[in-house]
């Protein structure tokens, strides 16, 4: 199978399981408590705005988790189509107790490929987590390179962001994010994933109008 195919079929897995998730909840919430939404009405939110609220805060978080879980499943397949060998790996954590080990997404060669579809992290903990992952990687004898599709648009996730490219560049790692991470992608496995991928969102679109 081509990996386009691969990665068509992979989207409406993950459509399906999306809708599922979403029906599945959106059900539960009929028979939800909505004691709540005193506050909401204190606050000036009517009930059906409140309803709206709930039902799409819901929404959002499958949304989330499945479309981050798709470009990271399908970032790793083209690595797997281009490198064989590359796939997933945990590596002991030799500076700390917490965790045990960390995983490295895809491990090619020498290179241990962080992949994010975005991340918008407002915890300063975060920072110190990564240092120790990506200090751990590089004592291991890889280099650390983190991809990220999306960039956060808020000022204190940038700024964090800004924090974690210095510190990878500081350890002679690698950090491209926006344009820079799907060039990445297409130099390192000759594969234009987003371009296959805006290929099935504009069929989408087509057959929802």
């Amino acid at each position: 199978m081509k990996i386009e195919e691969e990665i068509r079929k992979l989207a409406t897995k993950y459509s399906l399981q999306l809708q599922t998730k979403i029906d599945e909840r959106v059900s539960q919430m009929k028979t939800d408590d909505l004691s709540h939404f005193l506050i909401y009405q204190v606050l000036g939110i009517t009930n059906e705005e409140g309803h709206l609220i709930d039902v799409y805060q819901n929404k959002g978080r499958f949304l989330y988790k499945y479309a981050g879980s798709y470009l990271e499943e399908t970032t790793k397949m083209c690595f797997l189509h281009a490198f064989p060998e590359s796939g997933s790996v945990r590596i002991e954590n030799t500076l700390g107790v917490k965790p045990k080990t960390f995983e490295i997404d895809c491990l090619t060669g020498q290179d241990a490929i962080e992949i994010k579809w975005r991340d918008a992290t407002t915890d300063g903990d975060h920072i110190t987590k990564e240092h120790t992952r990506i200090k751990v990687i590089a004592n291991a004898g890889y280099k650390p390179i983190r991809i990220m599709f999306y960039y956060p648009n808020r000022q204190q996730a940038i700024r964090i962001q800004q924090t974690l490219e210095t510190l990878y560049q500081g350890i002679e790692g690698e950090y491209y994010y926006g344009d820079a991470a799907w060039q990445y992608v297409m130099d390192r496995t000759g594969i234009n994933l987003k371009a296959i991928l805006v290929n099935i969102a504009k069929e989408n679109q087509a057959n929802d109008s």
